[in-house]
C-alpha cells in the first residue's frame, strides 16, 4: 500500500485527479465512485479539467458504490442524487454508461445481481474510489461483513446512521442499504482510498496499527496489490512520523 499525505484537502483532490486520469488506461474503463462530501472536491477537479479540454471522460462507465434502501436519485440526500449533482450531470454522462442501485426497486436482491452482472459485462472495475467511515466501514460494508461478500443488502450500524443524518434536511431512517461487497471491491484493479479531516484521524491511526480483521473492514483492503491511501495532514495527524 502506498500512503500519500498532502497538506490540504485541495491538494489531495488535485493529486487524486492526476493519478485517476493516469491509471484509467482502458478504452472504456469502469470506475466506481463513492458519493458524499469527501470526494466532492475530486469530482469538481475532474469536471474543471473536462470543461477545459484537459481530460476526456465521455467513454467512462460508472458503477454505483452503494445506496440507501428505499431511495434513488429522486431523493435529496441519496447517494445517486449526490453523484448526479457532483459528477454525472456536469459530465453529461449517458444513463446507459451508469449502473446504480435503486433502493426503491421491488426486488433488492435483483439489484445486487444486476450490479455484479454490470461489472462483469464491463471487464471488471478499473478504479474504485472509496471513502472511510468513522467505524472503519467501506461503502456500506459495516464491521463484521465477510471479506468474500458480494453485492448485498446491508444493515447500517447505529454510528453510521447518526453520521449519515448530515445528508438530510430532516431526520431520516437509514437502517439498511444496498452495497458492493468487500469481495467485489477487492477485485478492482486499482483502489484509491480518500480520507480527509480531523474527524477521521482516530480511525486512520487504528486501521494502520491493527491486525487485519472483519471487525474493521478497511483493514481488509490494506494488502490489495494496487491501493493508494490519500490523506490530508488533519487525517494523518495521529500517525507517527514514519507513516
Amino acid at each position: 500500500m502506498e500512503v500519500i499525505i498532502l497538506d490540504t484537502y485541495e491538494a489531495v483532490c488535485k493529486k487524486m485527479a492526476d493519478d485517476l486520469l493516469q491509471i484509467t488506461t482502458a478504452k472504456t474503463p469502469l470506475v466506481c465512485p463513492a458519493s458524499g462530501d469527501t470526494p466532492k472536491g475530486l469530482y469538481q477537479e475532474l469536471v474543471v479539467r473536462v470543461m477545459a479540454n484537459k481530460a476526456d471522460l465521455h467513454n467512462w462507465n460508472f458503477i454505483g458504490l452503494d445506496e440507501w434502501m428505499h431511495m434513488n436519485g429522486e431523493d435529496e440526500g441519496s447517494c445517486r442524487n449526490y453523484l448526479d449533482k457532483d459528477l454525472f450531470i456536469p459530465l453529461q454522462t449517458d444513463e446507459k454508461n451508469i449502473f446504480f442501485f435503486d433502493g426503491k426497486a421491488p426486488d433488492a436482491s435483483e439489484e445486487c445481481r444486476k450490479a455484479e452482472l454490470f461489472i462483469e459485462a464491463n471487464n471488471g472495475i478499473e478504479v474504485a474510489i472509496l471513502g472511510l467511515g468513522t467505524n472503519g466501514h467501506i461503502a456500506m460494508n459495516e464491521p463484521g461483513t465477510p471479506k468474500n461478500s458480494r453485492s448485498h443488502i446491508s444493515s447500517i450500524s447505529k454510528e453510521t446512521q447518526e453520521v449519515g443524518q448530515k445528508y438530510f434536511k430532516n431526520p431520516t431512517p437509514i437502517t439498511q442499504g444496498l452495497t458492493l461487497g468487500i469481495g467485489t471491491l477487492l477485485e478492482a484493479r486499482n483502489i484509491m482510498l480518500m480520507v480527509t479531516g480531523k474527524k477521521k484521524a482516530s480511525i486512520i491511526q487504528k486501521i494502520l496499527s491493527s491486525p487485519v480483521t472483519e471487525e474493521i473492514p478497511a483493514t481488509l483492503f490494506l494488502d490489495h496489490p494496487s491501493i493508494t491511501l490519500y490523506l490530508d495532514k488533519e487525517a494523518a495527524s495521529l500517525l507517527p512520523p514514519k507513516k
